[in-house]
């Protein structure tokens, strides 16, 4: 009893710290870097998203010939790796168990303006990027940090303050907790295999993969990742067009939930107008990491000539993770009534899913959040080397690798509860200093965007 005592005292000063930084300063400062973005790139998240599209489908052979480790795609692929996992189907979940339906329009908001956020950050990750002792690139806000705002006093404490809060990150946030709990849930929900099995397979097999480092990564990512999420939305689309009819009455739902209390109904107790936001915004940003500072790292490995072709590029991952795959379970969420009921996180999705196809909806979920969660283990896991790197040198790496895999078995013996506490603190952690430096670069930002598009003009 003492011992239950204890945890729920410890789960209390967990929440106090969690309204503490996710309040309304941090959501400010978030989604108003994000307008700001918008703003002085001139909507580039709506006028140049075709654009970015076609650099996806269509790389750029040329691009092969310059400096980096793996391609603009495999880039992005990585990036979606670390960024489509448990954010888009428990987190989603979560986000709508709290704070109600509206939740989901301030994920969308979130992600619009994130969109222009993700872009100047990997942008910028391109054009300081650095190359280690190893030969291998490293970027990300801690060198365009240091090499964008050289001379400034508190730009190396700072670089060094996100990379300490990365590695906090990928240890007991996005990296591996939430991610192997999902693996565990979903294993036990789908194939009935106890948590501990799981954990322990999961373990050997990212040891397997992240010692091969970025290229073995890639090569997982390029594959696993695209399959998945068709997969996914593909069964989310049939869900959504067998009830179509109740489509109109859950966007309904979602955009007045958004502005009103949420009353409570069934198993939902219900949210606030503010606790909807924060719960929007906060998920939104587990989800795809714009403006977390993350995605940048991946990017910076690309072989691109131009930074704001890359920026283009990875500025697609926040629209496929958030305003796809992340609506399509939201969608699914409302539409079959599971948001109500008295299940919550994986379980919540498996019982929308299986509500909405009988059959085959609980394998959908299961196995997908399974491949999901792993490759977000993987892509972590090469997020917090570069920290490393960053902070110690190379020297680090391999020390770094092994503790985060001995702690991918950890995350089978915490509650759901208290890992999204923790996720969602030590993300803000990250945020902070990087929306500072994006800030202090704006003016980079829009002449390097500005020079790039007026390229192209005189190109056509």
């Amino acid at each position: 009893m003492d011992l239950l005592n204890l945890f729920a005292a410890e789960t209390g000063i967990l929440k106090s710290i969690d309204e503490i930084v996710w309040g309304i300063p941090l959501l400010s400062l978030l989604v108003g870097t994000g307008i700001y973005l918008t703003l002085s790139l001139g909507f580039i998240q709506i006028f140049k998203l075709p654009l970015a599209l076609r650099y996806v489908v269509k790389p750029n052979i040329s691009d092969r010939k310059y400096t980096g480790d793996i391609s603009s795609f495999a880039a992005l692929m990585t990036a979606l790796a670390a960024t489509i996992g448990t954010g888009n189907i428990v987190g989603v979940a979560t986000a709508i168990k709290i704070g109600g339906p509206g939740a989901l329009f301030w994920m969308w908001l979130a992600a619009f303006f994130g969109m222009a956020t993700k872009y100047a950050e990997s942008m910028l990750a391109v054009k300081y990027r650095n190359i280690d002792e190893n030969g291998q690139m490293s970027g990300g806000p801690m060198y365009y940090i240091t090499k964008g705002l050289a001379g400034k006093f508190y730009a190396r404490p700072l670089a060094a303050f996100f990379a300490f809060s990365g590695i906090g990150v990928a240890f007991f946030g996005i990296g591996i907790f939430p991610q192997v709990n999902a693996i565990a849930d979903s294993a036990a929900i789908t194939f009935n295999v106890p948590p501990i099995y799981t954990a322990a397979v999961v373990t050997v097999l990212v040891a397997l993969v992240t010692i091969g480092g970025i290229k073995s990564i890639a090569r997982v990512a390029q594959v696993v990742v695209p399959f998945m999420a068709i997969t996914y939305v593909l069964g989310c689309l049939l869900i959504i067009f067998t009830n179509l009819d109740m489509l109109p009455d859950t966007i309904r739902l979602i955009i007045t939930s958004a502005f009103t209390q949420t009353a409570a109904t069934g198993g939902f107790l219900g949210a606030s107008m503010l606790l909807a936001v924060q719960m929007g915004i906060a998920r939104g940003v587990f989800s795809n990491e714009s403006g977390l500072g993350s995605a940048p790292i991946a990017a910076a490995a690309a072989k691109v000539k131009e930074p704001a072709r890359q920026g283009l590029i990875s500025m697609t991952g926040t629209f496929f993770d958030t305003i796809i795959v992340c609506t399509m379970t939201g969608i699914v969420l409302v539409m079959t009534g599971s948001w109500t009921s008295e299940y919550e996180g994986a379980y919540m999705t498996s019982y929308a899913f299986s509500t909405g196809l009988e059959n085959v909806g609980a394998y959908i979920v299961g196995i997908g959040l399974i491949f999901f969660a792993f490759t977000t283990i993987l892509g972590w896991n090469y997020y917090g080397e570069r920290c490393v790197e960053f902070l110690v040198g190379v020297k680090g790496i391999l020390p770094y690798k092994i503790v985060y895999i001995l702690l991918v078995g950890g995350g089978v013996f915490l509650t759901l509860e208290t890992i999204w506490i923790l996720a969602d603190i030590v993300n803000a952690l990250m945020v902070i200093p990087n929306l500072i430096a994006l800030l202090a670069l704006r003016k980079v930002i829009v002449n390097e965007t500005r020079k790039y598009f007026e390229g192209l003009e005189k190109e056509n």
